[in-house]
């Protein structure tokens, strides 16, 4: 080790490390989709972007995604699908953040609801980018997550984190604290009230009546309707 040098200098995941070697050089975006028309879809849309310098990566599973990231130092940009064959609903946003900390990750779904932006949102995406919207619009929001300039200026989180029309119901769940949310995210991923309660070390009728509350907030009648918003 030379003098100058220090531990942190093995970390694995610096911010150094996420950083383009040098000002003209590509910006690396990763695109995570398991669906390979999808991919191949964004990919094009974001190589007509003349102006700036991509350098585009792809990965069909969360696995692969995590592996490339690893491999690939400075990565300026990951867009995460957000249901995947190994991740489903948050989960993969959840691991992927937890993993590399440092990771510009957004979103991409064709989900429209404001309650799933808001909970994206709050586990550190960068932005969210819907499916199924045209090429300019989806260029527009992954250059303003680069922090490169924008034809159609989006402007600050309105542009990152598009708004819909059910966003009352998103301020609802958003005041229910971080035990509804760990609780949600159990449910999302196919436990049981007897599973949950296991895991959180709570009572059935405690957990039951948690489940009943993010229902109630999310004007749901259903545990399979919930599921649903985050396909």
């Amino acid at each position: 080790m030379s003098p100058s040098s220090t531990a942190d200098d093995d970390l694995p995941d610096t911010v150094a490390d996420r950083l383009p070697a040098a000002a003209d050089a590509p910006l690396k975006v990763l695109v995570v989709d398991d669906h390979a028309l999808l991919r191949v879809g964004i990919v094009t849309s974001l190589r007509a972007i003349e102006h700036v310098q991509l350098q585009l990566l792809e990965a069909g599973n969360l696995s692969d995604a995590l592996e490339v990231y690893r491999n690939e130092a400075d990565i300026a940009l990951v867009l995460l699908d957000l249901n995947m064959p190994d991740s489903k609903g948050l989960q993969g946003l959840k691991q992927f953040v937890e993993t590399f900390p440092l990771a510009k990750v957004a979103v991409i779904s064709g989900t429209q609801d404001e309650f799933v932006i808001g909970h994206v949102r709050a586990l550190g995406a960068v932005g969210y980018v819907t499916k199924g919207q045209d090429a300019r619009a989806m260029s527009d929001i992954v250059l303003a997550l680069l922090g490169k300039p924008v034809p159609n200026d989006l402007g600050g989180h309105s542009g990152r984190f598009p708004r819909f029309p059910n966003s009352s119901r998103y301020d609802r769940v958003a005041e229910l604290g971080p035990r509804h949310l760990e609780i949600l995210e159990l449910v999302l991923s196919g436990c049981s009230n007897q599973e949950i309660s296991t895991a959180t070390a709570l009572s059935l009728g405690t957990i039951k009546n948690y489940v009943s509350t993010i229902l109630l907030a999310l004007d749901v009648k259903s545990r399979s309707h919930l599921i649903s918003l985050f396909r």
